[in-house]
């Protein structure tokens, strides 16, 4: 029997439902966000008993986003374990014939879009996976913090706490990143707040976290620099729970994180009640230079920042909300877009990590949002973003910051 094999129960992984149409054809089926009708956008699976170079065609079928970057270049992601054994090949692009649609398979109000593609597998008999964007799940991130815990230097200067615990008992992990201070001299040092991965399925947010903690933990000159003039507070998953089971949106109880930062529910909503006291508490004993939560766009391309301003702000001269995000598009003008910058304040973001925290009086408050396609700008017009070029963003928001050293 030539039947494809799928499994998603794993790690963040997330598909409902197979149906063969025919030898080669097959229609998905995406598993909703938990406790929840809708959030379909993150796929993870895993596909085995495969025949090399025959044309497969895969649709899944319950998009609920009219506007996709589907239909602007973006191609599905591939990984082949024998290549990865083989060749050290990981991660790479994959599928023809890419077309995004409105199906007729909507329900009442709901309409359902379709994302079809044509491809062919490498190799006989492999064990492949296909993905939205490139994953990142928790146990990632638990090395990675069990790797710096080890590290007789870098433990000197970044300390690892526990924030809190999720709803399913998962840890939510607080970094706290600063030189020791130098005996006889003042230690007053400006806070820089990042957070991440409040949405489960914008997993480029932790490949941008990943470059910006491997770049200011490092030995060079400019990263003792950063840790000699600020303390960084780092939550680098606020979302475990989401994270594991696959969702693309939402927490255990079915909401959007980033709407809650103004309840007072600890109980329900944890890891942002406990992020935000914590910067509460942080701007009680430091002035609280920057906060920037990271997201991953899924309908637009280009990196980019939203920022807060009052409306006579933008014809003042007081405009430096602005600076950060014109010095991040200078430092890295091929990926991020200052044009695509926005700085109003809309009545539906006033839950957001990035209001309530400018409404607590950080004036440099932030979103980064980094496409999970690419950028249309200079040499890397209609180019994807890699795993590379994604911890190359962290890397440049930590030289935009040393022009304030």
């Amino acid at each position: 029997d030539n039947t494809l094999i799928f499994e998603a129960r794993f790690e963040s992984g997330n598909l409902q439902e197979v149906v063969k149409v025919n030898e080669f054809e097959y229609q998905l089926t995406l598993r909703t966000d938990l406790y929840t009708s809708k959030h379909t956008q993150w796929y993870y699976f895993q596909v085995s008993n495969m025949q090399a170079g025959m044309p497969y065609r895969f649709t899944i079928v319950n998009f609920t986003k009219r506007n996709s970057l589907y239909k602007r270049g973006l191609r599905p992601l591939l990984y082949s374990e024998v290549d990865a054994k083989k060749h050290k090949v990981g991660w790479r692009r994959t599928g023809n014939e890419i077309k995004y649609y409105k199906n007729n398979a909507g329900r009442g109000r709901l309409q359902y879009f379709s994302l079809t593609w044509t491809f062919q597998f490498p190799h006989d008999q492999d064990t492949c996976y296909f993905a939205h964007c490139y994953p990142y799940t928790y146990s990632n991130l638990q090395e990675y913090l069990g790797a710096i815990s080890n590290d007789p230097v870098k433990s000197k200067f970044c300390k690892i706490h526990v924030l809190c615990h999720s709803l399913a008992g998962n840890t939510v992990y607080v970094l706290t990143i600063t030189n020791p201070p130098k005996s006889g001299k003042g230690t007053e040092r400006k806070a820089v707040i990042l957070t991440a991965r409040v949405h489960p399925g914008e997993t480029n947010s932790s490949w941008i976290m990943k470059g910006f903690l491997d770049y200011i933990l490092s030995d060079t000159g400019e990263a003792q620099l950063l840790r000699d003039n600020f303390v960084f507070k780092v939550v680098p998953m606020l979302n475990p729970d989401g994270v594991i089971v696959g969702n693309h949106r939402c927490s255990l109880t079915g909401q959007d994180l980033n709407r809650k930062y103004r309840s007072n529910v600890k109980k329900l909503y944890p890891s942002v009640w406990y992020t935000r006291n914590m910067i509460r508490r942080v701007m009680g004993e430091d002035d609280v230079f920057l906060y920037c939560d990271i997201h991953g766009h899924n309908r637009k391309q280009n990196v980019f920042m939203y920022g807060c301003e009052r409306k006579w702000q933008a014809k003042a001269p007081y405009v430096h909300p602005r600076v950060f995000p014109l010095l991040l598009s200078k430092s890295c003008p091929d990926k991020f877009s200052f044009p695509d910058c926005r700085f109003r304040v809309r009545k539906s973001k006033e839950g957001t990590g990035r209001v309530v925290m400018w409404k607590m009086g950080i004036s440099n408050s932030y979103t980064l949002e980094a496409s999970i396609c690419g950028s249309k700008l200079g040499c890397r017009q209609s180019t994807h973003f890699d795993m590379k070029d994604l911890e190359s963003i962290g890397q440049h928001f930590c030289y935009a910051l040393l022009n304030y050293c």
